[in-house]
């Protein structure tokens, strides 16, 4: 089972130096992963900031960097969060659980994608 993944950001990371960063990894997540954020002081006043704290747990390498911290997933460029979150959700969602249903104006037989991260 594959359980890292390799990615490159469309515009990659700029760090202090002016180095750039595109290429990384990304590994599965856990449920910790999941959980833990949620009792940060910055997840309770900022719900948004999950995203956060969960790429940062999640990503384990970015070019040269030593490590992946909130600082470093906070000053991604918009199109590389966005990026990260898709692969995020594809990685971990591969194959989403589904409904078998049937139309009520047809009474075809179909299947139905659950998915949760939809709100």
């Amino acid at each position: 089972m594959e359980t890292e993944f390799e990615f490159e950001l469309p515009r990659g990371y700029v760090d202090q130096n002016g180095d750039v960063h595109r290429r990384g990894t990304m590994r599965l997540a856990t449920a910790a992963d999941e959980i833990l954020p949620l009792r940060d002081p910055r997840v309770q006043q900022n719900s948004g900031y999950l995203t956060i704290i969960l790429l940062s747990r999640v990503i384990t390498r970015l070019g040269t960097l030593s490590s992946i911290n909130t600082r470093v997933i906070e000053n991604l460029f918009t199109m590389d969060l966005a990026y990260l979150q898709d692969l995020y959700q594809r990685i971990n969602m591969s194959e989403l659980p589904v409904y078998k249903v049937t139309c009520p104006h047809c009474n075809q037989a179909v299947e139905v994608p659950l998915d949760f991260l939809l709100s």
